[in-house]
């Protein structure tokens, strides 16, 4: 208990999935938790079940591809809790489709929230963060380490995810801020976004259990498998890690 006592962390995308899954176990662990997403109802919600187990939290609604919107919600948090010390870049959007399918308009939006976001996400952070040190984590995915011939935006936003982030982590060690910056890469993990994908093909059984199968440990991951690496890179156990990638995907890159 307490391994991010006193701490105040925002977290994106954090209304359902992996960063509902990243706030509650954050706040849980004793930090001020801004929860950040477009969708304000369940954005509130996550808020609800940390206050009412006895947590802080406070929500924003936050388009992570807007510069203006990062500038209002860091400021609006250092306003509210004093401070910043850990960053969870988790906002996301995924879409189905290969080189020759995808369109301009989509890789531009995908773009604009998965990378983009990301970017403005470190750059605005550091500035406050810098004062008193801390953590950046960015959500990448083992789709940032291997290809995937039916995802070719998604592939390379969180390629760029990754290599962003060991940028960003030279930089901050090199200037003497004593943020640390890391990225975590998941396998399929149960999340709506995983559920809705899946529910979409010709056969949601089969594919759910040919996804499985491409995981050694022979199923899909837990929301709370990713939090506790976030919580880990968040805390001070993890004080001389920065640029590196945890991998928390069930063997699957390492077949």
């Amino acid at each position: 208990m307490n391994r991010v006592k006193d701490k105040v962390a925002l977290v994106t995308g954090a209304a359902l999935g992996l960063g509902r899954a990243a706030a509650l176990m954050l706040a849980a662990e004793g930090a001020r938790v801004a929860v950040t997403d477009m969708n304000e109802v369940e954005g509130a919600a996550v808020v609800d079940a940390i206050m009412n187990a006895g947590g802080e939290a406070i929500f924003f609604k936050h388009d992570v591809a807007s510069a203006e919107d990062w500038s209002r919600v860091v400021a609006s948090t250092v306003r509210r809790f004093g401070g910043l010390d850990i960053l969870v870049n988790n906002a996301g959007v995924a879409l189905s489709a290969n080189i020759e399918a995808t369109t301009l308009e989509q890789w531009r939006w995908l773009m604009s929230i998965n990378l983009d976001g990301v970017f403005i996400g470190i750059r605005e952070a550091v500035a406050v963060v810098k004062a008193r040190g801390g953590s950046v984590i960015n959500l990448s995915s083992i789709e940032g380490l291997i290809g995937d011939p039916n995802l070719a935006a998604y592939n390379a936003s969180k390629g760029g995810v990754r290599i962003l982030t060991k940028s960003a982590a030279l930089h901050c060690a090199k200037a003497g801020y004593k943020i640390r910056v890391n990225s975590i890469h998941p396998g399929y993990i149960w999340t709506p976004m995983v559920e809705n994908f899946l529910k979409a093909q010709a056969d949601p059984a089969a594919a759910k259990a040919a996804t499985e199968a491409l995981h050694p440990l022979g199923h899909l991951g837990e929301p709370d498998d990713i939090a506790f690496g976030v919580l880990y890179l968040a805390s001070d156990e993890s004080k001389f890690i920065t640029g590196a990638e945890l991998v928390i995907d069930g063997g699957y890159t390492a077949q």
